[in-house]
């Protein structure tokens, strides 16, 4: 993975129903989804690899809080045009400079795959939590072979906490057509 490749990316990244979340009833699943397991607003979110911030829009809509953070300038740079009143930073989500114990949930989605250590990383974004946060996660295990299984994602968050919540994500209305592919919800509260 690299800054340039992404750079590139961001630039139709919105497209696809499941990134840019323009049609109403997949905008309106995930947000049911993602609140349905966050604690209440106002709660301060870490939104890793971040994207166009579309993630971040839905929350801060709802009343949250929410840093982005994404390793490509051009995804950042479309996230604040999106979402001016959040914050974004341009870093590697394998090590996010951000605050410690200073959020109440830390989300990615479609991250954790991509990292060259995925425990090591998994460690640093624990750590950004207070003693009573919720990590969110959204993967997969993709058609092209990459990603990860929820067996694997479960794995790497048990080295790090005791609770482990997974939810698979089979419905079209969440990616804007069918799948047959693995894809979940990984929810970890302690």
């Amino acid at each position: 993975m690299d800054r340039e490749l992404w750079d590139r990316e961001a630039v139709t990244f919105d497209d696809e129903p499941d990134h840019g979340l323009a049609d109403a009833d997949t905008r309106a699943a995930w947000r049911e989804l993602l609140v349905g397991v966050l604690p209440q607003a106002p709660a301060r979110i870490a939104d890793l690899g971040c994207g166009t911030g579309t993630l971040t829009r839905l929350l801060v809509d709802e009343g949250y809080t929410v840093d982005g953070l994404d390793f490509s300038p051009e995804m950042i740079r479309r996230a604040r045009v999106k979402v001016p009143e959040s914050t974004f930073v341009v870093a590697d989500a394998a090590d996010p400079p951000l605050e410690p114990a200073a959020y109440d949930v830390v989300l990615s989605r479609h991250v954790l795959w991509a990292m060259p250590d995925p425990g090591a990383a998994m460690k640093r974004w624990v750590d950004l939590l207070t003693p009573s946060g919720v990590l969110v996660l959204v993967e997969g295990r993709w058609h092209t072979g990459g990603g990860l299984s929820a067996a694997d994602s479960e794995q790497i968050v048990r080295t790090v906490r005791d609770e482990v919540l997974t939810r698979h994500l089979p419905e079209s209305v969440y990616w804007g057509k069918e799948i047959d592919d693995e894809r979940y919800l990984l929810v970890s509260r302690m």
